[in-house]
């Protein structure tokens, strides 16, 4: 079973020897507001296979250097990474982390290497099923972390994965 951190909590995953699947996905959907499209939330998060802790952070955009920077929050140098082939990623290895890549457009499990990122993709599964449960997938910029937080937090979205 997954457990969360927060933005604000100072553990690190991973670690020599320990995996950590990451992954970025939007949550909420394209809808016109008063005459504007609302774009939804960018998340950013991994998994540590071994544990089932997880990071997820709000951010506002996937370049190289705001992702790259949350890793090295996050995660310990001699984690070895697995993530899809998102161009952002490209530097890892300068993080000291071994990188592993799968490619979905030609498999979900690369053939040489094993790299997967089956549980990071679970996790966004069950907490976009449960946004949407709660009538909360599209809410405002200014509430939708606290809407993560409280999902995460009572266990009910970790426990399905």
């Amino acid at each position: 079973s997954l457990s969360p951190i927060f933005s604000d909590h100072p553990i690190v995953l991973g670690g020599p020897g320990l995996v950590v699947e990451i992954d970025e996905s939007k949550f909420g959907r394209r809808k016109y507001n008063r005459g504007r499209l609302v774009e939804g939330h960018w998340v950013f998060g991994g998994v540590e296979r071994e544990s089932g802790k997880c990071f997820i952070v709000e951010v506002e955009d996937r370049r190289e250097n705001t992702l790259l920077t949350i890793l090295q929050q996050y995660v310990a140098p001699g984690t070895t990474i697995m993530s899809d082939g998102w161009a952002s990623y490209r530097r890892i290895p300068d993080l000291g982390m071994t990188h592993l890549t799968v490619i979905h457009s030609r498999n979900f499990v690369d053939p040489l290497s094993g790299a997967h990122t089956q549980n990071i993709e679970s996790l966004w599964s069950a907490l976009k099923r449960f946004m949407r449960k709660m009538g909360v997938m599209n809410t405002s910029k200014e509430f939708f972390p606290s809407y993560l937080a409280e999902l995460l937090g009572d266990g009910s979205v970790l426990s399905q994965i």
